[in-house]
């Protein structure tokens, strides 16, 4: 979210070296995270800068007595980012492209070993039907707050679905923190333009009146105008994600499709420079599992848990192979790869001068609890294993 503050960038560095004693990397690059030191520094010199130009605003200005106007278009630009974020979000979990999986590797993964943001992400990819309510709920919340009269419902909703998606970013260590933190916060801030008839309601017990809402023009043409642009704007924006969505589900989300070889192969021998080598967990030198799960890659589970990844790609007639580590620039192919039966295959070849015979069976998917359980209306006991 602070990315592009570079103008700033001189005095971001020195207020989180020489104020926050920050010590992590402070300049802006891209990993993924929204959670850098760079962020954190950022998040201070703005807030900073802020509270600055609040006090002297308020001094200057202390004589007006309101900023309709000014609190009007500033609603109107949390409702717009909002809207976006809550669409981008919500269709991102509609068509499953936020959370595809678990992946095949995950699969093989102990439970023990994953990171809290792995564990959070596999239970959020394990369920089709959990991301699609909450990706309507985040729809739903950015519908809302498109039409004025309901920007207030549409605040509280934003506002309770962001509380949990910036309570599992906190709890299970997903860096968007900040972010969500900011779309949570700006729900809180629509929702509370109208706490007073919230609270007579739901709290007070006391009745309440119509909120005259502040309107820049009394121009019937310019409001029927606006309505327009709303609805074709919801509409454009409905038809792009909605298209992305199911493009993108489609190129690398759960409805892709599966490689040739797809699946895990266990590695039942394998024979290294004519030396059979024996499945001690102490070895890294002889795989355990092949994983194909993407067209043009493949992982390696060594015996030892370690993984290697690398180029996997088929010529033409599926028999010969290019199975070579990510950073080599050579493409011919060096394995030919024969499928005996559809539990069966056997690759030979050279990897890095080192000539390899390695015969798989495939690992039955179906036997995974994680993807076989399903649901289940009535439970005589529970299934926790």
């Amino acid at each position: 979210m602070f990315g592009g503050n570079r103008i700033l960038e001189p005095l971001l560095v020195w207020a989180g070296r020489d104020i926050l004693g920050m010590e992590g990397r402070l300049e802006f690059f891209a990993t993924g995270s929204g959670d850098t030191s760079m962020a954190f520094a950022s998040l201070f010199v703005l807030l900073c800068l802020s509270l600055i130009g609040t006090v002297i605003w308020s001094a200057l200005d202390r004589k007006r007595p309101s900023y309709n106007a000014a609190f009007y278009w500033l609603t109107v630009v949390l409702r717009i980012f909002l809207v976006f974020f809550m669409f981008t979000y919500g269709f991102a979990k509609i068509y499953k492209t936020q959370f595809a999986g678990p992946s095949l590797i995950r699969l093989l993964q102990p439970v023990g070993d994953m990171s809290p943001m792995g564990l959070a992400w596999t239970y959020m990819a394990q369920s089709e039907g959990f991301n699609l309510f909450t990706g309507l709920m985040e729809v739903l919340g950015g519908l809302l707050l498109i039409p004025k009269r309901t920007q207030a419902l549409g605040g509280l909703v934003v506002f309770g679905v962001m509380l949990q998606v910036f309570m599992m970013n906190m709890f299970y260590d997903i860096p968007v923190k900040l972010f969500s933190a900011h779309l949570m916060l700006f729900g809180l801030f629509l929702f509370a333009s109208d706490w007073k008839r919230f609270s007579h309601i739901f709290i007070k017990n006391k009745p309440t009146e119509a909120l005259s809402y502040y309107k820049p023009t009394k121009d019937p043409t310019y409001h029927a105008v606006m309505m327009w642009f709303k609805v074709a704007g919801m509409l454009a924006l409905f038809a792009i994600m909605g298209y992305q969505g199911y493009s993108s589900e489609r190129s690398y989300g759960d409805k892709r499709p599966k490689p040739q070889y797809y699946g895990i192969w266990e590695a039942e021998e394998f024979i290294k420079n004519q030396d059979t080598i024996a499945p001690l967990i102490s070895r890294s030198d002889r795989w355990r599992y092949l994983v194909i799960d993407r067209k043009g890659y493949a992982l390696v589970k060594k015996m030892n848990d370690s993984l290697e990844r690398f180029s996997f790609v088929l010529d033409s007639s599926g028999t010969n192979l290019s199975l070579r580590s990510r950073s080599d620039t050579l493409s011919d192919p060096n394995f030919v790869i024969k499928q005996v039966d559809s539990l069966q295959l056997t690759l030979q070849g050279v990897l890095e001068q080192d000539s390899l015979m390695i015969r798989f069976h495939a690992r039955d998917l179906g036997q995974f609890r994680l993807i076989n359980r399903g649901f289940h209306w009535i439970n005589e006991t529970p299934y926790n294993r």
